[in-house]
């Protein structure tokens, strides 16, 4: 018998034996010994009802199914096929001949413990079996009756009903058991040996554990009607990105603000240079101190380690993780007093059943090795009481030296030295990718569905809304910039959800509501010590931090110096009176420590967590102190553009006319940096609440001064204007100039939107080459389907080059028959979606990865050129002979198969080798069609037997890129006879040029 088939069984017993009194009652007993179906077909009227009560008790099957299935499937490796049947069918019988009526589960008071013991004493135990028989089998019944009595009471007391009030009570109550059984911790044979009671209260314990801590609030501070929800962590979990800390992250240089990124930026890469998942950063050691800046994921992680602990539901990286005992420690509840002792570690998750804990429990378990101690918010503390917990954590370690810890810390709070003596390794969370992010919001969405009627919307409606703010994200850069922590993405997500699919499009609300949440809102209502003992108000706050990020943006910087930012914090304070007796460094700390702003990139070293927070804080200091003048000034300079942006926003109607009007007046005196300053002017508008008539009209001739985009860098500068210039561009592109055309199309891709794909529908009429080719490359940036049927369907593609850049865009190609050249740029590592697809005259490959299959190339018949490089190995290259027509083939990087497996087509003429190095065997090379050449080398080398190249006859051209040239005029001859054109680049050649010098050969030296 399998576990599969055991398991099956197992739960079918359960889901019947409830079905039973659910059903049969004790008013009809005969019936208990019906089947499932047949106990339906008699109890319920018509076949819809009973087709519905016999899915749901299926449910309950599979839900108890999948609780036991993965235990069976360890225990039953130790136990011979006669030994598993007699334990199964024990534990069968043992239910059947049990009392399990209504009756006997009230006598038992609901109590699984109680109905066993009872049942053990009346019912005579199973004969024949041996010592690991017997013990399996006394699992397996206590874990059948405890699923039993939670189903039970799970059912609403049976009385005779309504066939329609019988199918409303039954209609969730498979979701519902299945629900209640996965929050149950697994039976694991890793739990740690112990006297009868550590095992029943360990049980008890991760049964709380697993129930009570997996639970999420949702952001709160969007509206209102968002008041505290709480859903299901394990549901609405996502893995994120951690990196190896050393202490000196920086902040990546910033991408020219009007850049848009594209659709293949939310996929997955195949290689992830950004960072390890963290689970396998985890793995690797067994002391971790996790930082991580404000609303980054750590707490979240620490809780979704101790329910999955619980559970033993850990796979993957940390599946050795399975039958630790989690132990969750939140430092902010030892605030102002010392941090416990290993026997009072559960009272802040187990405070209700640690009075009936045995006595030494949680010091076995951390004796044993098996526990897993997760300690939640050094930075929480105030620094003396930092202090305090080390000293604790050391001592805690030297005792128990065994257990697995992770220690989660703000990094202002805890360097990476910090834990470096009592050997921990220091890992940092990262912000969230696009693809995390999409995952993220999918997750979150998935999550919410159970809130059911506390929703603002229909739960039907949640696809939409999750679809909407994917497509938000993906088409304003400055959304996707923002929500790169957990709480700014999940605060997006509560936004969208309140305001009915609906983000505002000033950015200004999204960073004010960020902007609070991080500096004050998040920490008062959590009760975070440090926070609720602060004198500073959340005004006061902002006070401080605006005048910080001036002083910084004032001098053309992004960082500063603890000491420094102390004396300036100093110096605001003397002027807030009512803040009297508070030292500059002191709130500095707090700031640092709580603010959720301010980071300290390097020791001793202080900047904004994000840049668009200093950019917003500056922008508000200056209105409130009448710059404008300042920013009139430094208008034409890059670093000020956003603030300058920003300031428009927060300014009032004379400072807006002040500072647009400046601008201008600039544009008009300054030719050199005219372009710059009427872009900037332009781009304010996305911020302006309202504009004078005089100031709106020399707005829109400045608009005007700037159209039509012309080179190459007017569609980047030109899109950072925002969705307000679409309105300034043609309706046709007719009276533009084919040039000033195409880069209008590029203008409008990078904008971006559901109007900007309006506009580039009207666009696609225009059969200019260049036209036609920028409406092509403009697909990356737009939902695949819908810019397919709207735009590429109505475009000349035949002989034109159509990039993939993304896995999204494969079925619109199916639809697309004209298409007969495609360049795959996104990662790939199966080729079978040729399969699918009409032939086509050129492919290319440039991204494979993994072992990859050619064997689907055999369905292109029409394959004239062909290219295959990546970091993948190769599977039946011999196919590559297969196309009749191929006549041109590229490989490279990985690619390279060895060329004695090689078969190559009768009409291939053209081939190029790239990324080899000297083991590249030439001789292997075999193949008398060849006319064009390309060897591609890694690092300068000479390729083994190139004199095998004399023996091509037609070999005509020859392009050498990094290879030895004086080695090979050495070896000889050079170049193989034939050859009447050759091309060398960044090559090692001869000394004496002379020796270059080849009478009938055209030589082009780069």
């Amino acid at each position: 018998m399998s576990a599969e088939a055991a398991a099956l069984r197992l739960g079918t017993t359960v889901a019947k034996t409830a079905a039973d009194l659910w059903l049969g009652g004790k008013r009809r007993q005969q019936e208990r010994h019906l089947s499932l179906a047949e106990l339906v077909r008699v109890r319920v009227p018509g076949l819809r009802l009973q087709r519905s009560v016999e899915r749901q008790f299926g449910q309950v099957t599979d839900a108890v199914f999948d609780r036991l299935e993965p235990y069976l499937e360890h225990e039953f490796r130790g136990l011979d096929e006669a030994g598993r049947q007699a334990v199964i069918d024990a534990v069968c019988d043992t239910f059947a001949r049990a009392d399990l009526s209504d009756e006997a589960v009230l006598a038992a008071d609901a109590n699984a413990a109680e109905l066993i013991r009872r049942i053990t004493t009346s019912v005579p135990p199973p004969v024949g079996l041996n010592e690991a028989e017997s013990r399996l089998y006394e699992v397996l019944f206590a874990e059948c009756v405890e699923y039993y009595v939670r189903i039970v009471r799970s059912l609403p007391v049976f009385e005779e009903r309504a066939a329609t009030e019988l199918l409303a009570r039954t209609a969730t109550l498979g979701a519902e058991v299945a629900r209640l059984l996965e929050r149950l911790p697994d039976r694991s044979l890793l739990a740690p040996d112990g006297t009868d009671r550590d095992t029943a209260f360990r049980r008890r314990y991760l049964e709380l554990v697993s129930r009570d801590l997996d639970e999420v609030e949702l952001f709160r501070r969007t509206s209102d009607r968002a008041a505290g929800p709480r859903v299901r962590l394990s549901v609405a979990y996502v893995s994120l990105r951690a990196t190896g800390d050393d202490g000196t992250r920086r902040r990546a240089a910033r991408p020219f603000s009007g850049l848009r990124p594209g659709m293949s930026d939310w996929e997955e890469a195949g290689g992830e240079s950004s960072g390890m998942r963290v689970e396998a950063g985890l793995s690797g050691a067994s002391r971790v101190l996790l930082r991580g800046e404000a609303g980054s994921g750590k707490t979240t992680l620490l809780r979704w380690l101790a329910v999955t602990a619980a559970r033993g539901a850990f796979s993957g990286e940390l599946a050795d993780w399975n039958g630790l005992t989690p132990v969750f420690v939140k430092l902010r509840e030892y605030s102002g007093r010392t941090p416990p002792n290993p026997d009072a570690m559960l009272d802040g998750v187990a405070g209700p059943i640690t009075g009936i804990m045995p006595k030494g429990w949680v010091e076995r378990q951390l004796d044993s090795g098996r526990a897993l101690l997760l300690i939640d918010g050094v930075d929480e503390l105030l620094d003396r009481e930092r202090r305090a917990v080390r000293d604790w954590l050391r001592k805690l370690l030297v005792a128990y030296d065994g257990v697995r810890v992770v220690v989660t810390s703000r990094p202002a709070a805890a360097g990476v030295d910090w834990l470096r003596a009592e050997h921990f390794t220091a890992m940092h969370l990262d912000r969230m990718s696009p693809p995390d992010l999409a995952a993220f919001v999918r997750q979150w969405h998935q999550a919410v569905r159970e809130l059911g009627e506390d929703l603002p919307c229909p739960v039907d409606d949640l696809p939409l809304y999750e679809q909407s703010l994917l497509t938000s994200l993906k088409d304003r850069p400055h959304l996707q910039s923002l929500a790169g922590t957990p709480l700014l993405a999940a605060m997006l997500c509560a936004m969208h959800l309140n305001r009915g699919r609906q983000l505002p499009r000033d950015r200004m609300e999204l960073y004010r509501n960020a902007l609070h949440t991080l500096v004050h809102d998040r920490d008062a209502d959590r009760n975070v010590p440090s926070a609720v003992d602060s004198k500073l108000s959340l005004s006061d706050k902002l006070v401080i931090l605006r005048d910080l990020a001036w002083r910084l943006s004032d001098n053309n910087r992004s960082e500063i110096s603890v000491e420094r930012a102390a004396v300036h914090v100093g110096r605001k304070l003397r002027a807030m009176r009512h803040l009297d007796g508070l030292e500059g460094g002191q709130v500095l700390d707090q700031l640092r420590h709580r603010s959720g702003i301010l980071r300290s990139p390097a020791e001793a070293r202080l900047d904004f967590v994000h840049r668009t927070f200093q950019e917003y804080l500056a922008s508000a200091e200056a209105a409130e102190e009448d710059r404008m003048g300042n920013l009139v000034e430094r208008a034409h300079l890059d670093l000020w553009r956003e603030t300058v942006i920003m300031a428009a926003g927060h300014a009032n109607a004379r400072q807006r006319e002040e500072l647009l009007g400046g601008i201008l007046d600039r544009a008009d005196r300054e030719p050199r940096h005219a372009r710059v300053l009427r872009l900037l002017a332009a781009s304010c508008q996305e911020t302006l609440p309202e504009v004078s008539d005089g100031l709106a009209g020399r707005l829109e001739e400045a608009v005007s001064r700037l159209l039509p985009a012309r080179r190459q860098t007017d569609p980047p500068a030109l899109a950072a204007v925002g969705t307000s210039l679409l309105r300034r561009l043609p309706r046709s592109l007719g009276e533009l100039t084919e040039k000033a055309a195409a880069q209008t199309v590029r203008t409008v891709a990078l904008i971006g939107g559901a109007e900007a794909l309006a506009l580039l529908a009207r666009y696609a009429d225009d059969d200019r080459d260049e036209v036609v080719e920028a409406l092509i490359e403009a697909w990356g940036y737009f939902d695949a389907d819908a810019y397919a049927d709207e735009i590429l369907a109505r475009l000349p593609l035949a002989g034109r080059q159509v990039r993939l850049t993304h896995s999204g865009q494969w079925p619109a190609v199916s639809r697309l028959g004209s298409i007969d050249n495609v360049w795959i740029t996104h990662s790939v590592t199966d080729l079978t979606v040729l399969t699918e697809l009409r032939p086509f005259r050129q492919v290319a490959f440039v991204a494979l990865l993994g072992e990859v299959d050619l064997s689907p190339l055999v369905t292109q018949t029409s394959l004239v050129q062909l290219v295959l490089t990546g970091r993948a190995s190769l599977k039946n290259i011999d196919v590559l002979g297969e196309p009749p027509a191929l006549e041109i083939l590229h490989l490279g990087y990985r690619c390279l198969p060895d060329l004695g497996e090689l078969r190559l087509g009768a009409n291939l003429q053209f081939l190029s080798l790239h990324n080899f190095d000297a083991s590249l065997d030439l001789a292997l090379l075999r193949h008398d069609p060849i006319r064009w050449l390309g060897l591609y080398a890694n690092d300068i080398c000479l390729p083994r037997s190139v004199h095998a190249l004399s023996a091509l006859p037609r070999l005509t051209n020859l392009r050498l890129s990094r290879i030895d040239i004086a080695a090979w005029l050495e070896a000889g001859p050079f170049p193989p006879p034939t050859v009447t054109d050759l091309s060398l680049w960044d090559c090692a050649l001869p000394d004496d040029p002379a020796a270059l010098e080849l009478p009938g050969v055209n030589i082009t030296v780069d």
